[in-house]
């Protein structure tokens, strides 16, 4: 017991400055929320304290564990929720639908809106790597020791997705094999209840009432999303200082000019043009699931606000949300499966001094489409992607051992891109089903989903 006093004094001590930061940082969120001031105002709010004291942090040689476990809590408390909210509520999803027909078009149109994304954001990466030129006159050694990833074989990839013990699987935290299991459930409740109503209404009941207790207790957590993203991004912040950013600035700056027209010009375009919706209006009320994806770095840490936000800030129906954003996070790679592989690829190839032809560049696209599929069920989808395309190209995957130094911090865009994708496409899938409430979108008044702590 004294060793376990001796080691928690020790921590305090080492870490005290940022300890007193973080309190005192907390504190004004809290009093800003005491205030009612708007759930999203203070996601940015947190998102820009924690810039500022990361920086302080950086020039002051403090040490950060005290801000980031903070952020590593509540980066847990999210990551908890995802389990039972995928099977819960793709089951809740599916199983309310009255025919399978209506299941088949909600996921062929899910689907569709996935891989043309993909398939144009490889298209963006790839004209602006080319634009930017990111390799040139970049001289630097391969890492020692760096091996690049196995890509899984086809055969494996299957084995990955097809669930053999659930509950297993539900532990190992494996979503997308649980995915599969929820849907085979849903099916089955949909085949006995258009034969048998009265021998499934209690499985039924029970699954909404599972939703709505889960639904609660995503509003519990998601409420501590401002002291989340402060800390955070203030730990990000104080870890990558601006010799590595100066030292592959051209490679940060490439990918965040390919995500941030993809950003704006293909989802601002479809919200514009295909569902009608005013463009500045969506990305105001998203933005809490841009914040969460873009410090947290895991589209599945973001489900749980994302879902709230397509909800009850967009107004698409539970039934496309909870079928589209579960599904989105496990399969969903405008980011990590379109543009970045493209950027490497062209980095690469203009460091190595390999000449890559047009149809290279068609084989590129058509790759980055396919392997956004296949990696659905294999940790790590950016690195497999990137490892794919480039053996399909037949370039040196130590490339990628190149710009690992500042990938966490263009994750951090690819990771807002995927999810600000997810979200679109619930609004597409929706508006095309007739499940979106226009009316109360057009709203003016803010749309606090989110709960402020009272």
């Amino acid at each position: 017991m004294d060793k376990v006093h001796n080691n928690l004094l020790q921590a305090i001590e080492t870490n005290w400055l940022s300890f007193v930061i973080s309190i005192v940082v907390f504190g004004i969120l809290y009093y800003l929320a005491r205030k009612r001031l708007g759930f999203g105002t203070r996601v940015l709010i947190g998102l820009g304290l924690g810039v500022v004291v990361g920086i302080v942090i950086q020039n002051w040689d403090v040490e950060t564990k005290g801000i980031t476990t903070f952020g590593s809590i509540y980066v847990s408390l999210i990551r908890m929720l995802v389990v039972p909210l995928v099977f819960v509520l793709v089951l809740n999803s599916i199983a309310s639908l009255t025919n399978l027909e209506a299941l088949r078009k909600i996921g062929l149109k899910t689907f569709a809106w996935f891989l043309g994304t993909t398939g144009v954001a490889s298209i963006i990466g790839l004209l602006i790597a080319l634009l930017f030129n990111p390799g040139s006159g970049i001289k630097q050694a391969v890492p020692e020791g760096f091996q690049a990833r196995e890509i899984p074989t086809f055969s494996d990839v299957i084995l990955s997705l097809v669930p053999s013990n659930p509950v297993n699987e539900a532990a190992q935290g494996q979503v997308v094999p649980l995915l599969i299991f929820a849907i085979f459930l849903a099916v089955a409740i949909i085949k006995v209840g258009s034969k048998k109503p009265e021998a499934v209404r209690p499985v039924r009941n029970l699954i909404d009432s599972l939703t709505q207790v889960l639904h609660q207790v995503v509003k519990f957590v998601i409420r501590l999303t401002p002291y989340g993203v402060f800390a955070l991004i203030a730990g990000i912040t104080a870890k990558y200082g601006w010799d590595t950013l100066q030292e592959l600035g051209s490679v940060i700056v490439t990918s965040y000019v390919a995500l941030i027209l993809h950003f704006v010009i293909v989802f601002g375009g479809l919200v514009w043009l295909v569902a009608k919706v005013n463009p500045l209006r969506f990305f105001r009320k998203i933005y809490p699931t841009i914040a969460v994806a873009f410090t947290t770095r895991s589209s599945y840490a973001t489900l749980p606000v994302n879902l709230e936000v397509i909800t009850k800030r967009l107004h698409v129906s539970p039934r496309i949300a909870s079928f589209v954003a579960p599904l989105g996070a496990s399969v969903n790679f405008n980011g990590c499966g379109g543009v970045w592989p493209a950027i490497v690829a062209i980095f690469t190839a203009e460091v190595y001094g390999i000449n890559l032809t047009f149809t290279d560049y068609l084989l590129l696209v058509a790759i980055s489409i396919i392997s956004s599929i296949g990696v659905a069920g294999v940790p790590g989808p950016a690195t497999i992607s990137t490892t794919v395309v480039l053996t399909a190209l037949g370039l040196p995957l130590e490339g990628m051992a190149i710009v690992a130094g500042v990938e966490a911090l263009i994750d951090m865009g690819r990771t807002a891109v995927n999810a600000t994708g997810t979200t679109v496409t619930s609004l597409l899938v929706a508006k095309s089903e007739g499940e979106f409430d226009r009316a109360a979108f057009e709203r003016e008044e803010e749309d606090e989903a989110i709960l402020n702590p009272a």
